[in-house]
């Protein structure tokens, strides 16, 4: 495997992780949770709140329920942990404030977060888990018990601002709100127009809960037509969603930017460039797909993802994995 997928620290900790999950799940739990690395279900991934497939956090026992944070904690950073367990949480909040204006098609519970084991953790055979339910998937894939696919990893947040009560004013996707804003602010009208994709922003991400990113084209302001201090701005927003996952894994992912070159992506807004409006902005590379979207219920719901265009569930690292084992 290549030297520059390597993410040997993290594999190791997923690995130890599911070995510590698996054995404290029932025999009829661990039925439920556990899949073949090729069952279609790998791909079946999604952001809303629907019945899914695996084992909740909120049939698990304490033991099995800290195993289970575990493996969350060991695919992410400290602050993609704290993210995660805030969407899981938001639901608590989510649910307090539809009741109070009397809607809820939906039962907002913070246990409905499903674990789903893909294959057999180790290092012989690539495996792969996911864990998902309303506004957060995340999706692994390990192959040659060293490179980690970390793709697609969606996070989301209704309401992205609290508007009353004990949590008022928490916003769990901050830096992604502001740090976009921030961009499309500093942008002259030239640039600006270069940057729109729509003029008004769409209902959600574009490329939805697809197995596999189908958008056409990059679109929006090239890299290469920006100044140094937007170029960092750029950067800084990236990194955003990159750093959500550990150090290793984000650092790979930096590198394959560099290594396609900054100036390969581009960035793309629609919509309001006002706070409290519905907005949109999408950034593309060569690999790297970032997308984000603030619509929905008054502009004050956010949906935002990190895909790769050609490795999303590892399909890049399975094909240089099987390329080395017949070569």
């Amino acid at each position: 495997m290549s030297g520059t997928h390597s993410a040997s620290r993290t594999a190791n900790v997923l690995i130890a992780a599911a070995s510590q999950l698996l054995p404290k799940l029932s025999p009829e739990q661990r039925s439920l949770a556990s899949f073949d690395f090729a069952a279609d279900e790998r791909h079946n991934w999604h952001y809303v709140p629907k019945a899914r497939q695996g084992i909740a956090l909120g049939v698990m026992s304490d033991s099995q329920r800290e195993a289970a944070l575990a493996m969350i904690a060991g695919g992410l950073s400290d602050d993609g942990y704290r993210k995660a367990l805030s969407i899981i949480d938001h639901e608590v909040i989510l649910g307090y404030i539809e009741a109070g204006v009397g809607v809820g098609r939906w039962d907002r519970d913070s246990g409905l977060y499903y674990f789903t084991v893909f294959g057999t953790p180790g290092t012989e055979e690539p495996w792969g888990w996911r864990v998902e339910g309303h506004h957060l998937s995340l999706n692994y894939a390990i192959v040659d018990g060293e490179a980690v696919s970390p793709t697609p990893s969606f996070f989301g947040a209704n309401p992205a601002s609290v508007p009353s009560g004990p949590s008022k004013g928490l916003r769990i996707l901050e830096d992604e709100e502001y740090l976009g804003r921030d961009l499309v602010l500093s942008l002259d009208p030239g640039q600006l127009e270069q940057a729109t994709l729509y003029p008004v922003a769409p209902p959600d991400i574009i490329s939805r809960a697809s197995p596999r990113v189908e958008i056409g084209g990059a679109a929006g302001l090239p890299a290469n037509a920006m100044s140094g201090d937007q170029r960092g701005k750029l950067m800084a927003l990236i990194q955003v969603y990159l750093e959500r996952k550990p150090a290793d894994v984000a650092a790979n992912a930096l590198e394959r930017l560099n290594t396609e070159g900054l100036d390969a992506v581009r960035f793309g807004w629609a919509g309001s460039r006002d706070r409290g409006q519905g907005h949109y902005y999408r950034i593309q590379g060569p690999s790297l797909f970032i997308e984000y979207d603030n619509t929905q219920d008054m502009a004050n719901h956010i949906h935002s993802v990190w895909r790769d265009i050609e490795g999303d569930f590892g399909r890049d690292l399975l094909s240089e994995h099987y390329r080395e084992d017949h070569a």
